[in-house]
């Protein structure tokens, strides 16, 4: 999954954003399922990245929820 910008978050509505929460959170998993069997290799950059992706998707939630 590529990096999102907090643009594109502002544009997806509430029913996309949980689903891509839920996307980015099981990859989030994978990795660090990997990481632990000490197979993870390249894929090693990905993990800070994507802890930051859900940030910000988990930021925009909570913007709507205040609104």
């Amino acid at each position: 999954m590529a990096r999102i910008k907090m643009k594109t978050v502002r544009e997806l509505n509430e029913k996309d954003l949980k689903d891509r929460l839920q996307q980015s959170r099981s990859e989030l998993l994978k990795l660090y399922t990997d990481a632990s069997k000490g197979t993870l290799r390249k894929e090693s950059g990905k993990l800070k990245p994507l802890r930051r992706d859900i940030a910000r998707i988990l930021t925009r939630l909570n913007e709507m929820k205040k609104q």
